[in-house]
This record gives C-alpha cells, sequence and structure tokens, in this order.
C-alpha cells in the first residue's frame, strides 16, 4: 500500500456493520462531528446471546435512569415552564437514551426498539407518575422512532451525526406521543406544541444523540466492547 493511500485510510472514521465473530481490520476512529463514512460489510441480523445480554443491560441500567428521571424532573421541569411554556422539554433527553446507545453498541434491527421498552417497563414496575401509558407504550414509541434512523440508512452509517440524528427523531417522536396522546386537547400549531417539540428535539439531539455517542467512544476504549466488531474497531485503534 503507498504511504498517500495509508494516510488516506487513518484519516477515514470508523462505520461499521454488525460484523459477528469474524475479524474485523483495524482502522482509525475519531469522533470528530465533520467525518463520516459508509460501511461496505454485510449486515448480520441474528442476534447472539451477547447481543441480548448487552441490550439487557443497557435496557436496566436506562430503567433506572429514567425511574431517577421521574422523581426529580417535577422541579426543574416547572421552572423551565414558568420561564417559556413547552420549554421543558429541553431536559427530556435523559428519557430517551436507551435506544441509541443500544443502537450504538449491539447494530443489529431491533436494538432500540428492545431496550427502549424494556427500560419503559422497568421504568414502571418501579412506579412513576406517568403509567403505562406514559412508561411502557411510550418506550415502545421513542424505541421506534430511534431504530427508524438507522433503518433508513440501512445500518450502515454509525456516527455523531447519525446518532444525533436518531436522537433528534426519537424526541420528536417522544414529545409527539406525549402531547397529543397523553395530553390531548393541544392545538397542533399552537406556542405551547411548537416550543415543546423543539425542546424535545434538540435535547434528543444533545443528550441522548451526541452524549450518547461519546459516552460509546468511551465504554469502547477501555476494551469492555471486544465482543463488537463496533468496539473492537475503536480499542484496536486506540491501543496500536
Amino acid at each position: 500500500m503507498s504511504a498517500s493511500t495509508q494516510q488516506k485510510t487513518d484519516s477515514s472514521i470508523s462505520t461499521v456493520t454488525s460484523v459477528e465473530d469474524a475479524a474485523v481490520p483495524r482502522a482509525s476512529v475519531t469522533p470528530d462531528l465533520n467525518r463520516h463514512g459508509n460501511a461496505r460489510r454485510i449486515l448480520h441480523t441474528r442476534w447472539r446471546p451477547i447481543d441480548i445480554t448487552v441490550a439487557s443491560v443497557i435496557a436496566v441500567a436506562s430503567g433506572l435512569v429514567f425511574w431517577m428521571f421521574d422523581l426529580v424532573v417535577t422541579a426543574p421541569a416547572a421552572f423551565l415552564e414558568g420561564l417559556i411554556p413547552g420549554f421543558s422539554g429541553i431536559i427530556s433527553g435523559f428519557w430517551y437514551i436507551a435506544g441509541p446507545l443500544a443502537m450504538l453498541i449491539v447494530r443489529k434491527p431491533g436494538a432500540a426498539i428492545y431496550a427502549e421498552t424494556i427500560g419503559g417497563l422497568l421504568e414502571l414496575a418501579f412506579g412513576n407518575q406517568w403509567g403505562f401509558s406514559g412508561s411502557l407504550v411510550a418506550g415502545l414509541v421513542q424505541g421506534i422512532f430511534s431504530e427508524l434512523v438507522f433503518a433508513i440508512l440501512l445500518y450502515r452509517i454509525w456516527n455523531a451525526w447519525s446518532t444525533a440524528l436518531c436522537g433528534l427523531v426519537t424526541g420528536l417522536g417522544g414529545s409527539l406521543y406525549s402531547l397529543f396522546v397523553l395530553q390531548s386537547g393541544l392545538h397542533p400549531t399552537g406556542g405551547y406544541v411548537i416550543t415543546n417539540v423543539m425542546s424535545n428535539c434538540i435535547s434528543g439531539a444533545i443528550i441522548s444523540g451526541i452524549l450518547m455517542w461519546y459516552l460509546f467512544l468511551a465504554i469502547a476504549k477501555t476494551g469492555a466492547l471486544s465482543h463488537f466488531a463496533s468496539g473492537r474497531m475503536i480499542f484496536d485503534s486506540e491501543t496500536r
């Protein structure tokens, strides 16, 4: 390989689809938001036991985060609503973290739906003010919207931009479900609805999108994700 070809290879970001236990070639990985790429590998849809285990761990951890956030959200939400009606959505991204993070690590179709739904089920089991519709069903809806982005991208593009878009779309779906199902009667073009949807989308893009991307990078760099192609690519680039 020529020096120029090697330099070009080392400057590209890792964007990998789910590959089973096959060896993964080393490539440079960077969290730079301006870098992206397209994978050229075959998508494997079969879930391995490790996929189920890790997705379940993410779901349980997220469910605990959801429940803890339920306990403390009332006061800051009321303060934000006092500033601008509908602006409480700016902190809603903490309810959307399971889907994007599960997709980044597991990279199998259904990972986002699984993690968000199980997380919502656990949140409901611990008890909160939202009940069945606001926890389990809301989690399912959020998981579907998280899954939608990577499905459109054919489960091939994995970077900060795609994850931010995933978080944004999750926020869109979560806010629309909450506004028109749990809080029916609101005018769809009213100021409150527009503000709430926009703030949810921003929160989703930042908290459940970009923040989860960097959390994924931090975990992968420890070597804890060595059973996943996504984790090996990053760990190898850090250790070579």
